[in-house]
Parts: structure tokens; sequence; C-alpha cells
């Protein structure tokens, strides 16, 4: 596993790449390669590596990376949810893999995880080369996540984020540092995912690097990230899986982005909640599902 790093605006992200380690999925043009990133206020050390070096021993590199503003990355300010900077991010990551020796530029693969699998798509129909996308219990409509989110945050949920929200933006507008609230926390509290144990639940899995804090205004913005809305334009092979008990990206939306899709979508649903693909049998099953998608695809 090398450490790499690539420009996204005026910042270098950083990465893993693992290079792959067998010949499972090698062509006359190279290796294909997976690009990876982690989900809403996450760092790529929480709980990917080990699709990363599944990808890896079946055949195919993996690079791995931080978005600007968390993890090892450099840019600011830090701990801020943008989705136009993270799908940035996500473009510079796919030309930094086109540039890697041994790869075949033309066989790169997007993956995104709950917001990162809404990224994934939105990214895909601006970028028609890309050969495959995977979508992991993604986050199609920011309107139907917010309201399963204020089913499991109670009465209040939206007035504190909406509060905390503006409170952030207004320090962004005279050029002070964020105002930062809890990623995940329990109900009642100011996380912006609220959920019961669920911070206890999330630490199981986080890496080092991961901070429970973001920027409060990714609330605000939330809504108005509405990947479902780029489906129709994807043209490559697209796996979406979904988790049928998912508590915090609503299943539906990730069903209904697969219809508008068309043909090219392959559906995928499993007895889940949010956070199972992370560790244990749901990521080995998850992973599974991936490399058998990916050799039809590829």
């Amino acid at each position: 596993m090398d450490e790499i790093t690539f420009t996204s605006g005026n910042h270098q992200c950083s990465a893993w790449h693992l290079p792959a380690t067998s010949d499972g999925f090698a062509g006359a043009g190279g290796r294909p390669c997976v690009v990876m990133a982690p989900g809403f206020g996450g760092t790529r050390d929480d709980g990917l590596l080990g699709y990363a070096k599944g990808f890896a021993a079946a055949g195919i590199d993996a690079l791995l990376f931080d978005y600007r503003g968390f993890g090892a990355s450099g840019g600011s300010p830090r701990q801020l949810v943008s989705v136009r900077r993270q799908r940035q991010d996500y473009h510079a990551a796919l030309a930094a893999a086109r540039r890697l020796p041994g790869v075949d530029p033309d066989r790169i693969v997007l993956w995104g995880v709950s917001y990162a699998g809404g990224h994934v798509l939105a990214v895909t129909a601006q970028d028609k080369r890309v050969a495959a996308t995977i979508s992991v219990t993604p986050a199609m409509d920011g309107i139907a996540v917010l309201a399963q989110l204020a089913r499991n945050g109670g009465l209040g949920y939206l007035v504190r984020a909406t509060v905390n929200g503006l409170r952030d933006a207004s320090r962004a507008l005279t050029g002070r540092r964020p105002h930062l609230v809890p990623m995940i926390g329990e109900p009642g509290s100011n996380a912006i995912i609220p959920r019961q144990g669920g911070l206890e639940e999330y630490r199981t899995l986080a890496g080092p690097t991961w901070r429970n804090e973001i920027g409060a205004r990714a609330a605000l913005e939330a809504g108005f990230n509405r990947p479902i809305s780029s489906a129709s334009r994807v043209t490559c092979p697209w796996l979406v899986q979904v988790g049928i008990n998912d508590t915090i990206a609503p299943p539906h939306t990730g069903r209904r982005a697969v219809t508008k899709a068309g043909a090219r979508a392959e559906l995928r649903e499993y007895p889940w909640d949010h956070l199972d693909v992370y560790v244990g049998p749901g990521q080995e099953k998850a992973l599974a599902d991936q490399l058998d998608f990916l050799r039809r695809a590829l």
C-alpha cells in the first residue's frame, strides 16, 4: 500500500494506492482501478480498507482518498462537508487514477458509500469515460434523508439543525472558523446524524483520523443534494446496494434511482442498516457482490 497525493483545487488530497496483487482483471491496456472515498464526514480509515484490499486481491487496483479538509488531506476550513468540493475531489482522484502505473485509464470504477454513493452517481453522469460505478447504501435524495433524520432525531431536530446551520453560515460570511457540531450523536443532541447508540457504534469502525465534528452548514446544504436527478444520464454499468432496514439513507430512493437509470443499473437489496456495510458479514457480502458485478461490467 502506497501513500500518494494528488491536487484538487489549490490543495493536496492524500490517498492510499493499493496495487493489484493478482492478474484476475488484467487486460491489454493494464489493470482496472477503483476510486473510493468515505461517506458524510468520514475518513478513508473508517472501515473502507477491507474493500480496497479485497479489490487488490482480486486483481483491481484501489485508490482510497480523503476529501480536502478531512483526515490527512490538506485544505481549509477543516471538517467542512461540501457537496461541490467533494465531487471536485472525486474528479481529481479520477485523473490521478488514470495516471497510475500499470492502470488502464479506460477501466476506472467509481465507488462510494452513503453520501459518496450519491456523489459517484453525479460524477459518473459528467465523466462518460468512467467504466462502471458502485453506490453502497447511497444517499440519493437529500430531502428524503433529512426527513428520515428528523424522524430519528425527534421533536426539534430540524429547528436545531437550521439554527446551527445559520450560525455556521454567518461565521463563513465574516471569515470566522466554522461552527462545529457532532457528526453523529444521540437523538435530541446537536448532531447532524441522530442515532440511538450511534456514536458508540461508529467508533467501533472509525479510524484514528476521524473526528466527530462537522461544520453545521452541511445540514442546510443537505436538502439540496439530490444526485438522483443525474440517474437518467448514467451510460455505464451501475450497481446500487441498498439496505432495506437503512435508518439514514432511505432505501426507496435507491430503488427509484435505479428505475430512472434503466437497463444500465443493477439493484441489490440486503437486510442491512446503514452501518452494517463497514464491518463483518455485511462488508463481506457487499464486496463479493461488487466483484461479481465488476467481472461482468469490465
